[in-house]
């Protein structure tokens, strides 16, 4: 990673982790790769003596360390931070997917194919990954000829602990390519004990259950229940998308905008919100919605389609 180890970031070097992590998913955003990487390995060394206790979100910083390698073309680096990353936390998405996209540049293609494959079991909606797929099916058919699936890797199967964990469905999934994650953003609501944030993920992956189940009224409940005790963005962005199912479009964009107060970025929630404001014949702050969207992701497919709706309405 480069040296510049907070060069040029008043107060970087005593800065904590997580105010490091900030930092440079704030210099991500503004294409500035190399400070970033340089702030995250800060964040990184930091957090190495912490071990176990830590290992979520050296996991992430790993992972946004491996988003600034792969924009700067350090494709090997990328794929050594993945690996790391994955190492801490089987089954992430995101690292799956950066790693995949390194071998692609690689020209590793039965690698990339694996991971793709991989992050697919973890969550099937994903278009990223279901396009990697096809781009390295194509690429492998040409190399290796009709017996190519013979010389692939073994790809792993995948608990379903683990989709559990990651995977919450999503209408054309948007945020597979989302620059760097920050760990769950959120704030505490009115039990911020340990126990209660146990509680209040529990609570979550009970409503994640029920979604896949299709019983979104339930979900909403489980839900509300996690979000007394911790307010975090994924959890209203996971709610959002139960109330869009269930046509209740006001609190669906209420939802959204309140996980955008903790990640203003959030492309879960920018999709979402526009999905609702359409719905709603709001059309101008859906487009607004699907615009900033298209900042962060400008070949998000789903957003994509979603503006010609709109442009059409």
């Amino acid at each position: 990673a480069p040296a510049r180890r907070g060069r040029g970031f008043p107060g970087a070097m005593a800065a904590s982790p997580g105010a490091l992590r900030r930092a440079g998913n704030e210099e991500f955003r503004r294409g500035q790769y190399g400070p970033a990487a340089a702030l995250y390995t800060r964040a990184l060394e930091q957090l190495e003596a912490s071990g176990d206790a830590a290992a979520e979100e050296r996991s992430v910083l790993l992972a946004n360390r491996a988003a600034c390698h792969l924009k700067d073309g350090a494709c090997s680096l990328c794929v050594a931070d993945c690996s790391s990353a994955l190492e801490l936390v089987p089954f992430g998405i995101k690292p799956l997917l950066r790693r995949a996209a390194a071998y692609e540049a690689l020209e590793k293609y039965p690698q990339a194919y694996v991971d793709y494959k991989t992050a697919l079991q973890v969550d099937c909606s994903v278009q990223a990954a279901h396009d990697g797929v096809n781009r390295m099916t194509k690429a492998l058919l040409e190399k290796d000829g009709a017996n190519w699936r013979q010389k692939l890797p073994p790809i792993p199967t995948v608990p379903v602990s683990a989709q559990t964990r990651w995977s919450v469905p999503s209408p054309g999934a948007p945020g597979a390519n989302a620059p760097p994650a920050t760990a769950p953003q959120g704030k505490p609501g009115g039990n911020q004990t340990a126990a209660g944030m146990e509680r209040a993920r529990t609570l979550k992956e009970e409503g994640n259950e029920l979604v896949k189940k299709g019983n979104h009224k339930r979900a909403v409940e489980k839900y509300t229940e996690s979000l007394k005790l911790n307010q975090e963005c994924a959890t209203y962005t996971n709610r959002a998308l139960c109330y869009l199912t269930l046509k209740q479009y006001k609190e669906a964009a209420q939802d959204c905008t309140e996980a955008l107060k903790l990640d203003p970025k959030n492309v879960k929630a920018l999709y979402r919100r526009a999905q609702a404001f359409k719905e709603l014949k709001d059309y101008k702050s859906s487009t607004a919605d699907i615009k900033s969207l298209l900042k962060t992701e400008p070949k998000n497919t789903a957003a994509l389609r979603l503006l010609q709706e709109l442009n059409r309405a």
